[in-house]
């Protein structure tokens, strides 16, 4: 009986286990409360903005809420970020808009499917590392951006509402800062959304409810095959569409992946959340949805909120489906005011106010990178034309930088030394060449790599063209202090044959003086 009993006791936990590994590889640091609470946060501001993103990409209401419960439920069991949101996203939308209108919403649906499967590819040939070019200076703007982005999104909210709307907001930032000193137990977002909708019903305020936004309707997803014809036209079509999302999609979810890393302090496999975003976007576009991607937004509610695991990802996805079909008279009664608020919370909290205070303290060059993407993504409203500009203004900015080499000349022994420093290239050669004074130098020349570094032909025939101009002028030319790569391109190069080399071996000037 003993033996018996213990069994029975035992048995409850293991499927408790069970779901504590899958969904976090540490089961004991799993708080369940904490994670599905944030996931209900998380899903009830789902709602007012896939309605929102619906019309800008001119399709039905429903499109957008199975795109959100789709992404986030696929993310959270294939992707690779936990605790990360990803669901239908305004930057997507707007690209789709010009298809929908032109060709209607299967061409949609099959864009999306063959957006995931670009994504896939890119994950399966590893080409989501070239994103790890992008320069820290690009993702403070792009990050800072979208906070001001998300803050005016709110300011348009309160236009001809009457006063009872800015005093519900106030309430709201008040519940979202200040619930948390007393009990973290729920989330404070969560407390402020429920306790706005109570009073909004209770004394029936006349402000706008989600309900307002978009129509809900009772109905549940279902595969759908897109209505279109398995033709080259067809993918002459979609296709353009189709890179376009897959890559603007990638980025914002690459982006948002490595900005959770730093609120929780954890790594994440980027290639596998390439991998999930795929999947997510193929099945979305087999249920009648459109593509969607990570949202930096909803992903910081549910940090905030407590969720570090795919757990709260799930919840939030299986809860939007659930309000829909089930909770739909009580969702439409949420007042917008409280979802404001707490947006406004999120737009504060996803400002890097510490990428100003760095201002200072950054280099010209790399100080301006910031501000242009800021002010491309607001002016443009599409994060990525800004973040595509502050990578293009980084690289030319880096090639300048890297263009300017240098030369500090000495006189030994009646030698004349140049110590260069710097990277030799195509585009510091000929800068390189207006270095030395090849008439007024003695008639021994030094030159002496070991501060400067050779990288291709171009800096080869930049050296053998110095090299001859003083041989021209009846003067002697000794290369030194190259290193093991800069000597195998002088010698590939004939510069060995051509000039007096003192290859990768430490040669100093005085040397061989």
């Amino acid at each position: 009986m003993f033996f018996q009993s213990q069994r029975n006791t035992m048995t409850p936990a293991k499927p408790l286990r069970r779901l504590r590994s899958h969904f976090s590889k540490k089961p004991q640091d799993l708080n369940i409360q904490t994670e599905v609470l944030a996931g209900i946060t998380v899903s009830l501001a789902l709602i007012p903005e896939s309605l929102a993103f619906a019309a800008i990409a001119g399709v039905s209401p429903m499109v957008a809420l199975y795109t959100s419960f789709c992404m986030a439920v696929v993310t959270a069991i294939a992707g690779g970020r936990p605790a990360m949101i990803s669901a239908a996203t305004g930057s997507m939308a707007l690209l789709m808009t010009a298809l929908v209108a032109k060709h209607g919403v299967e061409y949609l649906f099959a864009a999306t499917v063959l957006t995931g499967v670009i994504q896939v590819l890119i994950s399966i040939f590893k080409l989501g590392r070239f994103f790890h070019f992008i320069p820290a200076s690009v993702i403070a703007g792009f990050v800072n951006a979208l906070g001001i982005l998300i803050f005016l999104a709110q300011m348009q909210q309160f236009a001809g509402e009457p006063w009872q709307m800015y005093v519900m907001v106030a309430v709201t930032l008040a519940i979202v800062y200040l619930f948390p000193k007393v009990s973290k137990a729920v989330p404070a977002p969560l407390v402020a959304i429920v306790a706005m909708t109570v009073v909004a019903i209770a004394i029936n305020l006349p402000i706008r409810r989600v309900g307002d936004i978009g129509e809900i309707t009772r109905s549940l997803p279902g595969f759908h095959l897109p209505a279109v014809s398995f033709s080259l036209e067809t993918l002459a079509i979609i296709l353009p569409y189709s890179m376009t999302l897959a890559i603007v999609g990638l980025l914002e979810s690459l982006l948002t992946a490595t900005l959770v890393d730093e609120l929780t302090d954890s790594r994440s496999s980027k290639n596998r959340e390439i991998w999930g975003q795929g999947i997510a976007n193929l099945v979305t576009g087999l249920i009648g949805g459109m593509a969607g991607c990570g949202m930096v937004g909803q992903s910081i509610i549910n940090v905030r909120s407590g969720g570090r695991t795919r757990l709260s990802t799930a919840v939030s996805g299986a809860f939007l489906l659930f309000s829909i079909f089930v909770l739909k008279d009580w969702v439409q009664q949420i007042p917008m005011a409280a979802l404001v608020g707490v947006m406004i919370m999120i737009a504060f909290e996803t400002f890097d106010w510490k990428s100003l205070q760095t201002l200072r303290k950054t280099p010209f060059p790399e100080l301006i990178v910031m501000p242009i993407t800021v002010a491309v993504v607001i002016w443009t409203h599409d994060l990525a034309k800004g973040v595509l500009v502050g990578v293009v203004v980084s690289v030319l900015l880096f090639s300048w930088q890297a263009a300017q080499i240098r030369a500090v000349s000495t006189q030994q022994n009646g030698r004349k030394v140049y110590q260069l420093s710097g990277q030799l290239f195509s585009g510091s050669a000929s800068h390189f060449l207006e270095l030395f004074d090849y008439r007024h130098d003695p008639d021994r020349v030094i030159l002496d790599f070991s501060a400067a570094h050779l990288w291709d032909r171009a800096a080869a025939d930049a050296i053998a063209k110095a090299v001859q101009k003083y041989r021209a002028v009846n003067k002697r030319t000794i290369l030194i202090g190259f290193d093991r790569e800069s000597y195998a391109i002088a010698k590939e190069y004939g510069l060995v044959k051509s000039a007096g080399v003192y290859g990768s071996e430490n040669k100093t000037p005085e040397s061989v003086l």
